[in-house]
């Protein structure tokens, strides 16, 4: 489990700096500020947890940790945290389709979860 969540880790760090790349450098100008800070925020986000995955990676090759389910839980939700809010996010700043937005906070409460899970890991 340990190199699932460093290569998901990694692979979603580089996409995070490569998406924030393109907002900074392809998007400017072509989206409206108000839209441009919605995709800003879905990077930030997509790299925080990109980071939180590499933790969640190290975690998990630790002997008293290793096969922790709330790991594993923690790692899949980040994941699904990362598609859900940071991918809503870019969607509804590149489409304007605000309906997109309703999808936004279930992505938040994965990484609630996520968090919430590492806590329970340390317990």
């Amino acid at each position: 489990m340990d190199r699932t969540f460093l290569l998901a880790g990694a692979v979603a760090g580089l996409i995070a700096v490569a998406f924030g790349a393109f907002g900074a450098h392809g998007l400017r100008g072509r989206l409206s500020p108000e839209m441009l800070a919605v995709f800003e925020t879905g990077v930030r986000y997509h790299m925080y947890h990109a980071l939180a995955l590499l933790l969640t990676a190290a975690l998990a090759s630790r002997d008293a940790l290793h096969g922790s389910r709330a790991i594993a839980a923690a790692g899949w939700l980040f994941i699904a945290g990362i598609v859900l809010f940071s991918g809503s996010l870019y969607a509804l700043a590149v489409t304007g389709v605000t309906v997109l937005g309703a999808i936004t906070p279930i992505g938040g409460v994965a990484f609630l979860a996520g968090w919430a899970a590492l806590a329970i890991a340390a317990l």
